[in-house]
């Protein structure tokens, strides 16, 4: 992991989203941490001195199993007869999570418990479609 002052980045291919993983942040001071897993690659940033965070081992395993089990369950019912799938929120104890599917992965945005995050769905929206990672 490398530090930044501010944030925390981990992830092989960092430096091509550190402007993006910046621009994320810039959205809320409620964001916690961002993710992004772009074709198999797992690639994070967290803000400094965050209270209640996961492990980050634990985030990592949530990023490659678990939010894309999510999206590929929630994905298959909403093209069933829902209309797709946009993002979904899934709210933890400690922190709240917006998912959302990209080309050949995900987006990750951890907020605090007393953020909406989905207020802020079409503007991460608006930074995919910049970075050409709209599904």
């Amino acid at each position: 992991m490398r530090g930044s002052g501010l944030y925390v980045f981990s992830g092989d291919g960092i430096s091509e989203f550190k402007r993006f993983f910046g621009q994320l942040f810039d959205v809320s001071s409620d964001i916690r941490y961002v993710s992004i897993l772009l074709g198999g690659q797992l690639n994070t940033a967290q803000r400094a001195a965050v209270s209640g965070a996961s492990a980050s081992e634990s985030d990592r395993y949530e990023e490659l199993f678990v939010n894309p089990a999510l999206i590929n369950l929630t994905m298959s019912r909403g093209n069933l007869d829902c209309g797709g799938l946009s993002w979904l929120v899934v709210r933890y104890g400690n922190f709240q999570q917006l998912v959302r599917p990209i080309k050949n992965g995900h987006l990750s945005v951890c907020f605090e418990l007393s953020a909406r995050p989905e207020e802020h769905a079409e503007h991460f929206g608006r930074l995919l479609t910049q970075y050409h990672l709209v599904v």
